[in-house]
């Protein structure tokens, strides 16, 4: 069980800003710009390599998500939308999740 599960759940606390019957998006308690939102399906999937067919239609809310919520903070002209996956890319929750990290400048390859 990863600390996502437990916030789907209920049992940890989070600052939500979007939830659906599928998809869950949280302020990330570690900031690296202005904006930064974690946004995750509910369904336990560990990674982007473990998506299966059956689970696009949860991928293509979760970028929807992404552009209301890029919107909704003021960074629809320049945002990332970014996932790590797997150990060696940086992954360190096991619960399939995008950052959507915005609000300043970034450089072409740093956060």
């Amino acid at each position: 069980m990863t600390i996502f599960s437990k916030i789907i759940r209920g049992e940890s606390p989070s600052e939500k800003v979007y939830e659906s019957e599928h998809v869950l998006a949280i302020k990330d308690i570690a900031p690296v710009a202005p904006v930064h939102i974690l946004i995750m399906p509910k369904k336990e999937i560990r990674d982007l390599q473990s998506v299966m067919a059956e689970d696009f239609p949860i991928i293509a809310e979760i970028i929807t998500v992404a552009q209301s919520l890029a919107k909704e903070f003021g960074v629809e002209d320049g945002y990332r939308l970014l996932t790590n996956n797997g150990k060696n890319a940086g992954q360190s929750v096991f619960h399939l999740h995008f950052h959507l990290i915005g609000g300043r400048k970034m450089t072409h390859f740093g956060l």
